[in-house]
């Protein structure tokens, strides 16, 4: 997925700010969904972030465009963990490994077959 960096993605330097990282990795995911004619909101549940280990390489600026990159590395029977990289002109920028729990109301649920064929 690419993203462009707006202003508003920016602090006082023209550098991308560390959160907005996140919120681009965050829309990559739910692009996933959308791309298949799925929402990320789903009839059976719906996902919250468990843990995410971050690592900031070098800084996006102002106008750049940005490519999120997501790959599975583990589906589990009510959670996914995902690798999600963030390149400018094929430079590793940024790199996020995020898992993900399925839960019902505050219970992990087992994920629909329809969502772990998504991500295999």
């Amino acid at each position: 997925m690419n993203i462009r960096v707006y202003y508003e993605d920016t602090d006082v330097s023209g550098n991308v700010y560390h959160s907005n990282y996140l919120n681009y990795c965050e829309r990559a995911r739910s692009e996933i969904f959308f791309s298949r004619g799925e929402s990320p909101i789903l009839e059976e549940g719906h996902f919250v972030v468990s843990s995410i280990s971050a690592k900031f390489i070098k800084s996006a600026r102002f106008g750049e465009l940005l490519t999120v990159k997501t790959e599975p590395i583990q589906v589990r029977k009510a959670s996914l963990t995902l690798l999600q990289t963030i390149y400018r002109d094929e430079v590793k920028i940024f790199e996020a490994e995020v898992k993900l729990a399925f839960l019902d109301g505050e219970k992990p649920t087992k994920l629909p077959e329809r969502v772990v064929k998504l991500f295999n």
